[in-house]
């Protein structure tokens, strides 16, 4: 990887950012799978730093939160006897946090589905607002316990819960939901305005997940061998969303990325610009 150009890099960044594979990447510019999966590892690790340097004192007054699943290494039916019950092999889910009106995404957490987790996530989300946040969740248990404790209280909360059909036409099929039928807002600490209790804009952000990085991808083989490299790809993912791709939702006055939005960058940044944060 070092003997590469600059540009190389960038292009095969760009191949990454646009919801490539590996091996899709490596037949579009030519590079050796080990050379790409090597520069994943480094500019992930390169882009989780950077982030958790300067997502720091965000202005953000209304947050969502969700959880999106995805798996490593085998689905959860194949993980091998000896594997079984360890992190990192079956299923895995990643806890996302977007801001409501700079569509920012300043914490997520690639992890396990369980209120250690969401507790270890909602500090760290905790740590990095600069005034107290309005929050809202789906109504999963492990949110109730730890929101609380993680905000120490200062939190203005709400859970919105989703009404599905339960029988008869609209219940869906395998590949697709039941159909929703209703929904239930819940204030459960402080005073949050009820009518912003929703979690559609991080449901949202699922899918621009789903869109973005191959190992997200329903009903595909792309998915990651190891949990480390999904970590990586995911941290990638939210530099190049959250500093160089405009948002359609922030057009006014010009095109602005999440990051400018929240006064985080002046700028859009370039391929190259994540590249550089290897140096």
């Amino acid at each position: 990887m070092n003997r590469l150009s600059i540009e190389k890099r960038a292009q095969i960044i760009g191949a990454l950012v646009e919801g490539n594979s590996i091996r899709a990447t490596c037949r579009m510019t030519g590079a050796a799978k080990n050379t790409v999966t090597k520069l994943l590892v480094d500019v992930g690790q390169a882009a989780a730093d950077y982030q958790d340097r300067v997502l720091r004192d965000l202005p953000c007054k209304v947050v969502e939160v969700d959880e999106i699943w995805a798996y490593c290494y085998a689905k959860q039916k194949n993980v091998p006897e000896q594997f079984k019950g360890t992190p990192g092999y079956g299923d895995v889910w990643t806890f996302t946090a977007v801001c409501a009106d700079t569509k920012l995404v300043p914490a997520w957490l690639v992890g396990e589905r369980t209120g250690d987790d969401a507790d270890v996530f909602l500090r760290d989300l905790a740590d990095r607002m600069a005034d107290r946040i309005q929050l809202s969740t789906d109504g999963h248990s492990m949110y109730a316990s730890t929101v609380g404790p993680a905000f120490h209280q200062k939190i203005d909360y709400g859970q919105i819960q989703k009404i599905y059909a339960s029988s008869g036409e609209g219940t869906g099929g395998r590949y697709s939901p039941a159909e929703c039928v209703g929904t239930k807002r819940r204030v459960l600490k402080g005073d949050p305005d009820t009518d912003r209790i929703s979690t559609s804009y991080v449901e949202r952000q699922n899918l621009t997940m789903r869109m973005g990085m191959r190992r997200f991808t329903r009903l595909t083989n792309g998915f990651s061998k190891k949990v480390e490299n999904l970590a990586h790809s995911v941290s990638l993912h939210f530099l190049y969303y959250n500093f160089a791709c405009p948002h359609s939702a922030l057009k006014d006055p010009y095109p602005r990325t999440p990051a400018m939005a929240a006064g985080v960058s002046d700028h859009v940044w370039t391929l190259e610009e994540i590249e550089g944060l290897l140096d």
